[in-house]
């Protein structure tokens, strides 16, 4: 090598990777992970657009005709538009009542997920850090909790306060926020051994601020995982509950109301009243999944097939 070449080589700019850089780098090398980021996004996205990109508002009794009742996908409407994916049984347009159903699924996953984070993050880092009898009490009733399914403490809740989004997403942070208790507490009772703390602690800062300034951050990379998969459980479980017709009434839009109304037509041959909310369902719970599956790698190495 000349000394010309070794001197330009010397003073070539190194580039510094920032850690998003890197953390993108990691993620979209799974094509099927990069895949489900994308459909995820694209169903957020058509879900916020609703209003704007449908032939009609399906939950509008003054836009709803009854003749278009159970038409089959391509069908004109009386309206004069076209109904893509068919109507169901009341007359909506299956492709309007898709979108808006989304709304109230991601909605009610990302609502509930977010305060049973919240609260099962507080209690999971009380019960670390204080230890003794309390973390006792507290894990007694997390064990509680989680010995009975999570679909079960949900409908019970739901028969008992009544159909409503708001019910739905009461009942859903209580059968959820366990996990996310548990969760916390083993993760922090691990930082909470370590140099670090013992540092804080011996430098004489309050008790809130050694969980929540030096314990917390070391415990978000579990919880972004149980996070995603937990909203997905969500997003089923009131698809679930309204379709058993305990969860949302008719008059609201739901995926699961969808499906349950095209129930009855499946051996008429009506197959799109609820094939096609269903594919929808089907598409947002494997993309949250598959979102959370690639983050627990990239987040925790050790953990990459």
């Amino acid at each position: 090598m000349t000394d010309t070449a070794m001197q330009s080589a010397s003073t070539a700019p190194v580039k510094i990777e920032t850690p998003f850089q890197r953390f993108r780098a990691e993620y979209f090398e799974s094509r099927i992970a990069a895949t489900a980021f994308f459909i995820f996004v694209a169903i957020v996205l058509l879900a916020i657009l609703a209003p704007w990109i449908t032939p009609q508002n399906p939950y509008d009794l003054a836009q709803v005709d009854v003749l278009d009742g159970r038409l089959p996908p391509g069908s004109e409407a009386f309206a004069g538009y076209t109904m893509w994916l068919g109507s169901d049984g009341a007359g909506r347009d299956l492709y309007s009542a898709i979108l808006y159903g989304l709304r109230i699924s991601i909605s009610v996953g990302l609502a509930s997920g977010v305060i049973a984070l919240f609260i099962g993050m507080t209690v999971g880092l009380i019960a670390a850090y204080l230890g003794g009898r309390t973390e006792a009490v507290i894990m007694r009733v997390v064990d509680l909790q989680l010995s009975f399914p999570a679909a079960l403490v949900a409908l019970m809740l739901v028969a008992a306060l009544g159909k409503g989004v708001d019910k739905i997403i009461l009942a859903l942070v209580v059968a959820q926020w366990a996990y996310y208790a548990r969760t916390v507490r083993a993760t922090a009772l691990v930082e909470r051994g370590k140099e670090y703390v013992e540092a804080a602690q011996c430098l004489g800062l309050s008790r809130m601020r050694v969980v929540f300034r030096h314990i917390l951050p070391n415990c978000m990379a579990p919880l972004i995982v149980v996070g995603t998969v937990q909203t997905a459980h969500a997003v089923s479980l009131e698809a679930t509950l309204s379709f058993l017709g305990v969860g949302l009434p008719q008059t609201e839009p739901s995926l699961g109301v969808l499906i349950a109304n095209g129930f009855e037509y499946m051996l008429s041959g009506r197959y799109w009243i609820s094939v096609f909310p269903g594919i929808a369902l089907l598409l947002t719970v494997a993309s949250i999944n598959l979102v959370g599956d690639q983050l627990r790698d990239v987040l925790n190495p050790r953990m990459k097939k």
